[in-house]
């Protein structure tokens, strides 16, 4: 399999492997804090991951780690086979396939304008000036703003989603494997929301890429996500499929300081109260059209 870089890969290493990890911080300091405890985790090609847990529940040091942002106190973190932590060349390009958009990513934005800001990281990867070109535009389409319209005005001049629509494409440009976005969608209005999540899905779907996505809003997990891992005071509460996890780990949940989305709610309210209704549901859309469903079979519907 070639990823986008061209490169050669078995397929059997397309996946990124927490073996053993831990993560302390202020190690035999009097603030010592164990953020994660080992952690034994595969994402593989191809998934869409959501993570989700209450502050402070070592999110943020997970995601961080799956690029070699941070490094393990103990364990070992791979990327398609090469353990992050070497100083080798693989280990370099390893890193370059996992993209990370973090929380309010416009905050990173520093160029004059927004094609030299997307630009940035292909001209680190030695590019052509064309082919740089070349994804720049790609990537701006991909997010929603024209080249000629918005390429060369000041990222600092624009609104707060179309800067955070920027910072994304500053990823999406560098053609990652893996795409990790931590809350994306931090500040922004229900609209903003809705075009951020509509674009990664409409990556997702397209390339293949594999997603990671943390984020506090269970509706967004619910209805992008194909697996979900709960975590809890650094460890791994729950780890699989969202409307499983919804329908039968709800304790699990509320201890981890996370509840199941709204419409699962009231789902399990109506089914608890003699509505044959479907809980395991990933939209409002579908929530509504089991309800009608029921309704109809009771003869309360037309």
């Amino acid at each position: 399999a070639a990823n986008h870089y061209g490169e050669r890969i078995g397929r059997c290493f397309m996946s990124i492997r927490l073996e053993n990890v831990s993560h302390v911080y202020g190690r035999k300091t009097p603030n010592e804090h164990l953020a994660l405890k080992n952690i034994n985790l595969e994402i593989k090609e191809g998934e869409f991951v959501g993570i989700i847990g209450h502050t402070g529940s070592g999110k943020s040091t997970l995601v961080q780690l799956l690029n070699g942002l941070l490094q393990p106190t103990e364990g070992t973190v791979y990327v398609d086979g090469t353990d992050l932590s070497c100083k080798s060349k693989e280990a370099v390009a390893a890193r370059r396939r996992v993209g990370m958009v973090f929380q309010y990513p416009e905050y990173q934005l520093f160029e004059e304008t927004v094609a030299d800001d997307i630009a940035f990281g292909p001209k680190n990867y030695g590019l052509s000036e064309a082919e740089v070109t070349e994804r720049v535009k790609e990537a701006m389409d991909f997010v929603g703003l024209d080249y000629e319209t918005y390429g060369k005005r000041s990222p600092f001049r624009l609104s707060g989603g179309q800067m955070r629509r920027v910072a994304i494409a500053g990823i999406i440009a560098m053609r990652p494997r893996y795409l990790i976005l931590d809350e994306p969608s931090a500040g922004l209005d229900p609209v903003g929301r809705r075009e951020i999540f509509g674009q990664i899905e409409r990556r997702y779907k397209e390339t293949g890429i594999t997603v990671v996505l943390v984020s506090h809003n269970m509706e967004d997990i619910a209805a992008l996500a194909n697996r979900l891992i709960i975590l809890n005071r650094g460890e791994i509460a729950a780890d699989g499929v969202p409307t499983e996890i919804f329908a039968t780990e709800r304790d699990v949940l509320q201890a981890a300081g996370v509840d199941v989305p709204p419409v699962t709610h009231v789902l399990q309210y109506l089914k608890e109260r003699g509505l044959d209704v479907e809980t395991r549901v990933k939209t409002v859309s579908d929530g509504t059209d089991t309800i009608y469903r029921a309704l109809r079979r009771n003869g309360h519907a037309d």
